[in-house]
């Protein structure tokens, strides 16, 4: 399954490597992350965009140390 997955902006390499594989894919920002399916960052342990209050349904993959190739396979595996 595809899905619409937000990815935070410093992690290019991968947003390009999700669009080509088909994935929708949009900026990390506070109006992206209730209507994405998923949300990739650069590091799980840190308080994402400096909120601390923040809600998503959507599934979190942690970047930090994985290729693009290790991201979509996470994303394929959770997004099913």
């Amino acid at each position: 399954m595809k899905g619409k997955i937000a990815v935070e902006g410093s992690l290019s390499n991968i947003k390009e490597a999700l669009k080509k594989d088909g994935f929708e894919v949009a900026d990390l920002n506070n109006n992206t992350m209730q209507n994405v399916d998923a949300i990739v960052v650069t590091g799980a342990d840190n308080n994402m965009m400096n909120m601390s209050n923040i809600q998503s349904k959507a599934q979190i993959i942690n970047a930090k140390g994985l290729s693009a190739e290790e991201v979509k396979s996470e994303l394929k595996d959770r997004l099913v």
